[in-house]
């Protein structure tokens, strides 16, 4: 029979693919990750959900504590991004060096099994030319999670299943009450684990970063009020501003080295190109030469034309049919050919 080690986080998805793949032959062993103390998806409530659907499947489940790696990797990382004034998209580092690495690392090493899966919205094919596992949407565009998923590697592509890759979010409710998952109708994670935690990022952030009063200022350098701290804003940024002018304005710089808050129009705010660093070419090899593709800067932005000019040190520079609004700092990039992930990386400051 074939195993596989699947990543329970207590919610409605994974739960539901666990019983997928228990369904489809597969000897199902759960696994949950202990990624931090109180409340949040893959907390105190998600363990408890988790073990009550491998009671519930008769299966297998085992609680690996990730707490240290997910403090180095996570909270460390979000911590120092805030404070040089960029905003890390902490989702996308999650999967590769929490989740799915350290994922796969036990179910092979104390399991002797060399599959995982999880409930994550996206598909695996494999190129025969290439000789190269691709990443692919979901068939649910509106639940797609390729973007946060385009630093998985090869090796991590090969052993990974995704069983809802072909389902929609309505069907995947639909099996859950089939199978009579307690989790059928457990209401959706709106925000990242750590919001849920501590109640909005702003809050958690206060934790580690001490608030500092500082300056909004114009292009210019033109005084026009006062922040209490870099890191409650983020490039694009409109409301919570506090400043009245005749236009409305957004955040476009953050210098956290002179602790001001740059503000524009909404102009300012828009960028015709950017380059992106520590890029992850998935789904094909590094080109050597400018390649065409749609890009997306935000999980909930629209693709759009680009052209990705390959740079040294895992880096490109992708140049914009039209210039784009918000380009963050920190965020992940990720490209496109029609439904498979070409590549993705980290946007940088560009100064």
């Amino acid at each position: 029979m074939k195993k596989v080690v699947v990543g329970l986080s207590g919610g409605v998805d994974s739960s539901t693919a666990a019983a997928i793949l228990q369904q489809q032959d597969y000897e199902v062993v759960g696994l949950t990750l202990w990624l931090m103390k109180g409340k949040g998806q893959c907390c105190s409530e998600g363990m408890i959900d988790a073990a009550y659907i491998c009671e519930q499947l008769g299966i297998e489940h085992h609680v690996v504590d990730i707490r240290e790696v997910f403090q180095t990797n996570i909270i460390d990382y979000l911590v120092a991004g805030y404070s040089a004034g960029i905003t890390p998209l902490p989702c996308s580092q999650c999967n590769r060096t929490v989740k799915f690495g350290p994922m796969l690392d036990y179910a092979s090493e104390h399991l002797g099994i060399d599959k995982i899966a999880t409930g994550h919205y996206a598909r695996i094919t494999y190129d025969t030319a290439i000789n190269r596992y691709q990443l692919r949407r979901a068939i649910d565009r509106n639940k797609d999670q390729t973007y946060f998923l385009y630093d998985l590697s090869q090796d991590l592509l090969a052993g990974t299943v995704f069983p809802l890759g072909e389902t929609t979010k309505t069907e995947t409710r639909q099996i859950a009450a089939q199978f009579d998952l307690k989790t059928a109708n457990k209401p959706e994670s709106q925000d990242l684990c750590l919001v849920e935690a501590n109640g909005s990022m702003r809050q958690f952030l206060d934790k580690y970063i001490t608030p500092k009063q500082g300056e909004i200022v114009d292009a210019a350098g033109k005084v026009l009020g006062q922040h209490e701290g870099v890191h409650h804003y983020t490039i694009g940024q409109r409301k919570g501003l506090g400043i009245a002018a005749a236009e409305p304005l957004y955040v476009i710089g953050l210098d956290a080295a002179m602790n001001r808050v740059i503000v524009g129009d909404r102009t300012s705010a828009t960028q015709s190109e950017c380059t992106v660093q520590r890029v992850n070419w998935v789904s094909i090899a590094e080109p050597t030469a400018p390649i065409r593709a749609e890009v997306q800067v935000r999980y909930r932005s629209h693709p759009v034309p680009v052209t990705v000019i390959p740079l040294e040190n895992s880096r490109v520079k992708l140049v914009f049919d039209e210039p784009q609004f918000s380009i963050t700092p920190g965020q992940a990039a990720v490209w496109y050919d029609s439904d498979t992930v070409l590549g993705g990386g980290v946007i940088e400051r560009n100064n």
